[in-house]
């Protein structure tokens, strides 16, 4: 009898950025890594419009691959302004599967803050006449985001949302949560010092769970301090697997259900 082997459970890296150059030399040999251990599906992370081009390229050479498009709020004092309109016109092509990522960065350009928070509305508005989900980052301005991210909601009409690579405190996740957004764990969650970080994600709803890579950063252990890649986002899935008390099978059946419901457009 020939012995079969189980293959991975499947699993679906929510955000990485295959555009950048640390891939450069073996983005498809990477992708096929990926694929290898389990990551069926993934979306990469246009951060510069000037760079949409490229980005939209990868994803349309390759199977499974999606991407979202939108202006780093890290990068909204040196880009030109966008407009909903122009958000609104990349949407149209079919592999387009989110407006972002956007935010708030008060870390390294609290200097450019309400820049951002213009910038972040436009993408809001995106968001909500396109269907698609907003992408957000937020460092460092906590309230800031909340308060937006509530406003916009209440007052401007419902839209859709992950926090990417949620690495903020709790009066944050639960305003994220409250409005029916998700949270997506990152290698950050891997990290032996995130204690507090894990506590947030295990208080949140299974159904609210995403996983991700933000590669080429934030690789999780053992791979830590070296190029992170979509194929790694399976040791952030073990984790989260543990915060829930589930086996990695069911984790990952659990948040790639999560990932269809809210990127309707990559839905498996």
């Amino acid at each position: 009898m020939t012995r079969t082997e189980t293959p991975p459970p499947a699993l679906v890296d929510s955000h990485c950025h295959l555009d950048f150059p640390d891939f450069d030399g073996d983005r498809t040999a990477m992708i096929d890594r990926a694929r290898a251990a389990g990551v069926t599906r993934m979306v990469t992370i246009c951060t510069k419009l000037g760079n949409e081009p490229s980005v939209r390229a990868i994803a349309e050479a390759h199977d499974g691959v999606f991407y979202a498009a939108g202006i780093h709020p890290m990068s909204v004092a040196d880009e030109p302004a966008v407009t909903a309109d122009t958000l609104i016109a990349l949407a149209a092509h079919p592999k387009f599967v989110g407006i972002g990522e956007t935010g708030l960065d008060y870390h390294y350009t609290a200097d450019s803050a309400r820049a951002q928070q213009a910038s972040l509305r436009v993408h809001i508005d995106a968001a909500r006449q396109t269907g698609l989900p907003l992408i957000i980052h937020a460092r460092d301005a906590d309230d800031d985001m909340a308060r937006i991210l509530s406003d916009e909601y209440r007052n401007g009409g419902p839209y859709t949302c992950v926090m990417h690579c949620f690495s903020s405190g709790a009066p944050l996740a639960r305003a994220a949560l409250e409005l029916g957004f998700y949270l997506s764990m990152s290698g950050i969650a891997a990290f032996p010092r995130s204690t507090a970080l894990r506590e947030i994600f295990a208080a949140a709803p299974l159904d609210r769970i995403l996983v991700e890579t933000d590669s080429p950063y934030l690789a999780p252990p053992p791979h830590r301090g070296r190029r992170n890649e979509p194929g790694h986002v399976v040791h952030t899935a073990a984790v989260g697997a543990g915060l829930f008390n589930l086996s990695e099978a069911d984790f990952a059946t659990a948040t790639s259900a999560n990932f269809d419901r809210l990127f309707t457009r990559a839905a498996a």
